[in-house]
């Protein structure tokens, strides 16, 4: 054996173990969130005040009916407020706001972050309880705001609410719901319900006002793009476990087209492997050792979706070339590979919704090889330090 063929298969082996590991996680994950039983929070007579803050970026062509959909929720008129934060919106946008009317603060800040920052510290009135944070495209489902209100009632300090598609207009809008969809079975929904965490993502989640505050008064959040990730790292720290409203929805809007795709995973690598990098930091490294602890650390570690599915089509492309020419580059033998691949597919059907197994998506996987090309080109744009924030426009609105 040649040194070359020894450093394959010590190669080849360590991405098995890898790929296992991966596999074998999501897969308890998945079955987990699909086989256990939630709690459900019932409606409570008493309603928390809620401030609803909605960071908004050059977003002046959607962000009026977000507005409006927000400042008319079913919740009690007298019991929630609505804040817009509004970076570099048109002047004209901004008087339409005030006439919803919902409140609007104007910054000039360039990064989700700050702009929650500022409206934390100046906004929020001294009997407001919870903070609710929207992107400026979600639009709350009915009773969403009850549904929170009942969780914090029932001691619930961080609540993430159920994201899921408000379009699928476009086959790639299609496979970004789905995605939404496995990602919530995944990282939401099956964690929490075997007494982890459930992952933030960004928007429809809710916070005690004092504990967000403090969140966001530090120096790492405010310089960090990636604030979900961040968010999810001083609950982590301080133990705090996120629960999950599986029936409290808000929607969002799904990407339509490649381009957009490449954008949003962009931010979402960087933010992956910077908050991979914040595990060795001095405030992490002495955060409490707890089990919600390391499975974030493994979260972290996880290889991105598309990537994980590019990686095994190319190893199978090496398995097929090892069958023709009855040579040997990988390690272990081919059945081994094949029941890693059908133990990570397993996860993703099994996280998919009926609803999506159909024509819809038949037609969608098509786009499967753009999308995989979009996220390679996503990964030569990363950046260590990036301190901007990578815009992708919302457009979509329903008529």
């Amino acid at each position: 054996m040649n040194i070359i063929t020894t450093i394959l298969y010590i190669v080849s082996a360590v991405i098995f173990i890898y790929l296992t590991a991966n596999s074998v996680y999501l897969l308890v994950i998945a079955l987990s969130g699909r086989l256990i039983t939630g709690k459900k929070f019932t409606t409570h007579p008493d309603k928390k005040k809620i401030a609803i803050l909605i960071p908004c970026y050059k977003e002046d062509l959607i962000i009026p009916d977000t507005a409006s959909s927000a400042a008319t929720h079913d919740y009690p008129k007298d019991r929630f407020t609505v804040t817009v934060i509004a970076d570099k919106l048109r002047p004209a946008t901004v008087s339409q706001l005030r006439q919803i009317p919902v409140r609007v603060l104007e910054v000039d800040l360039n990064m989700k972050s700050r702009s929650l920052h500022a409206a934390l510290e100046a906004m929020l009135e001294p009997d407001e309880e919870i903070v609710m944070i929207l992107d400026a495209d979600n639009i709350m489902g009915p009773g969403c705001l009850e549904k929170v209100n009942a969780a914090f009632q029932n001691n619930c300090r961080a609540v993430q609410c159920h994201r899921t598609a408000k379009n699928k207009n476009t086959p790639v809008a299609w496979l970004d719901a789905i995605s939404e969809e496995i990602n919530v079975n995944l990282f939401r929904r099956g964690p929490a319900l075997l007494g982890l965490s459930a992952a933030p993502i960004g928007s429809g989640m809710a916070f005690e006002t004092e504990l967000i505050r403090e969140i966001f008064s530090s120096e790492e959040i405010l310089r960090n793009p990636g604030e979900d990730r961040e968010i999810d790292m001083q609950l982590m720290r301080r133990k705090i476990r996120l629960e999950f409203l599986d029936d409290a929805l808000v929607y969002d809007e799904k990407v339509s087209s490649a381009g957009v795709f490449e954008k949003q995973r962009v931010r979402w690598l960087e933010a992956q492997m910077n908050h991979l990098r914040r595990f060795f930091h001095g405030d992490m490294r002495s955060a409490p050792k707890t089990t919600l602890y390391y499975n974030k650390f493994f979260q972290n570690l996880l290889l991105p979706r598309i990537l994980a599915i590019a990686s095994f089509c190319l190893i199978a492309c090496f398995l097929v070339i090892q069958a023709v020419f009855n040579i040997q580059v990988l390690l272990p033998a081919w059945p081994f590979w094949a029941a890693i691949f059908l133990i990570y597919f397993l996860a993703l059907l099994i996280s998919i919704p009926i609803v999506y197994y159909s024509m819809g998506t038949l037609r969608a996987l098509t786009r499967v090889p753009v999308l995989m090309f979009a996220m390679i080109r996503a990964l030569l744009q990363m950046k260590k330090k990036r301190t901007e924030f990578i815009h992708t426009e919302k457009v979509f609105r329903e008529e």
